[in-house]
């Protein structure tokens, strides 16, 4: 997830959406894997996006593995030296905010903060190491919901975590259902979205109004289980069927 205190405008540029202290930090592949119950063998022959991707490995280990896969982000307008010196920094920031919280996650996976700090920290190294050459290729595109850079249909799955539901205090349901719709436009089978709370794991609180959105739209909607837990009671994806 990130952010850099530019505005997220929604479409139709009367309003904007401002999220401010957002760390630079990411998620493993294996946590992806986990946290949207991916089947990597469906996922083989498509296309991928990773939206917001911030400073996770997913792109990088992807591509790695054969697969087909773009990030897209606000902060991949920056360059390397920028992107390393603001990972390092907000990884500790970040982790200085489960002093005296850490009852409100769940540590089977992580075991302790120290064992956060060496996931976080793996995934961003990962992505350093990729970005210049991924960058180049086209593989880390500068874009920031809900206006996306992509033709229809240009990816066939798209995953987004930590941006959606998890700032519901800070972007308002217009933004949510706008977003969803963008994400969808430019997938043609399937966009998957965790969590589906906030950072303290209460539920979005108009999740059924945003499903009816989406339904009244054409999109099939589902909420499905994960074999993933961080912030308790958040065990939960969003499909969105777009074929």
């Amino acid at each position: 997830m990130s952010a850099d205190g530019d505005p997220f405008e929604s479409s139709s540029g009367d309003e904007a959406y401002e999220i401010e202290d957002v760390a630079f930090i990411g998620r493993t592949f294996e946590e992806y894997v986990r946290m949207f119950d991916l089947d990597l063998q469906r996922l083989d022959g498509g296309r991928i996006l990773d939206c917001p991707s911030g400073a996770c490995a997913f792109v990088a280990e992807a591509t790695q593995r054969g697969l087909s896969a773009v990030g897209a982000d606000v902060m991949y307008r920056v360059d390397y030296s920028d992107l390393d010196t603001r990972g390092e920094l907000d990884i500790e920031m970040a982790l200085e905010g489960f002093d005296d919280a850490e009852e409100l996650f769940e540590w089977d996976y992580y075991g302790d903060v120290d064992g956060l700090r060496d996931h976080w920290t793996e995934a961003y190294e990962t992505f350093l190491d990729d970005y210049p050459a991924g960058r180049a290729a086209g593989r880390y595109v500068p874009a920031k919901l809900p206006d996306l850079p992509f033709e229809d249909d240009a990816f066939t799955h798209t995953l987004s975590a930590h941006l959606l539901f998890l700032y519901a205090d800070r972007l308002s349901h217009e933004f949510h259902v706008e977003s969803l719709r963008e994400l969808a436009r430019v997938t043609a089978e399937e966009v998957r979205v965790y969590p589906l709370a906030d950072f303290e794991g209460t539920p979005y609180p108009r999740l059924d109004d945003l499903l009816d959105s989406l339904r009244s739209d054409g999109y099939g909607v589902e909420i499905r289980s994960v074999p993933f837990e961080f912030q308790r009671g958040a065990t939960e994806i969003l499909v969105v069927d777009c074929a």
